[in-house]
């Protein structure tokens, strides 16, 4: 079962107890996974494997052992999550004609099984409500960390603020991409 489904919608705010879970096929398999929450679309691509019997963790059981319905196997899939600091100012702001930097981690569900590392992330920018796309700097400062450089183009060059687009992927070939449409404004 795919635990990480429950988790993400339980924590995009589903309402009423919409959890949910999927049955995927018992041999390994690669999958896309999409959401879309708030106008930020992620879409993940993994590969699944067989789940054997205890690899939930604990503080992460498996959504049959906490309604006591279900007693197959699950575990968290390999999906990577990310985190950022971007660093606004009180208003959601940053300076236009500037250059600023943005933190992304990438981070895991709890697991039993040892997880994967990030090893590239991609950053791209948009001025322009997502029309066109412009690459950023990226340059790994930690484990699983990376910081983003953006550009940031004069205020009326890009009225409807600035979005981001992040691509990454971790050493076990599993990959994330997640479009935020709009981060910040400039001022």
């Amino acid at each position: 079962m795919v635990l990480a489904a429950a988790v993400m919608l339980a924590l995009s705010g589903c309402k009423g107890g919409d959890l949910v879970s999927y049955d995927l096929p018992a041999k390994s398999a690669r999958y896309t996974f999409e959401t879309q929450t708030n106008d930020v679309k992620t879409v993940w691509q993994y590969t699944s494997a067989k789940p054997a019997k205890g690899d939930a963790p604990e503080l992460s059981p498996c959504m049959g052992d906490v309604a006591g319905s279900n007693t197959a196997a699950c575990r968290p899939e390999p999906l990577i999550f990310l985190r950022y600091d971007f660093g606004l100012a009180l208003d959601n702001t940053v300076r236009a004609g500037e250059t600023h930097e943005v933190t992304v981690v990438g981070y895991y569900q709890e697991s039993l099984a040892a997880l994967p590392k990030v090893t590239s992330l991609k950053a791209e920018t948009t001025f322009d409500g997502g029309r066109t796309w412009h690459p950023a700097t990226t340059r790994a400062t930690a484990k699983n960390t990376f910081t983003t450089t953006i550009e940031n183009p004069r205020r009326e060059q890009a009225a409807k603020g600035v979005g981001l687009r992040i691509s990454a992927t971790d050493s076990q070939g599993n990959t994330v991409r997640q479009t935020i449409p709009t981060v910040y404004t400039l001022r």
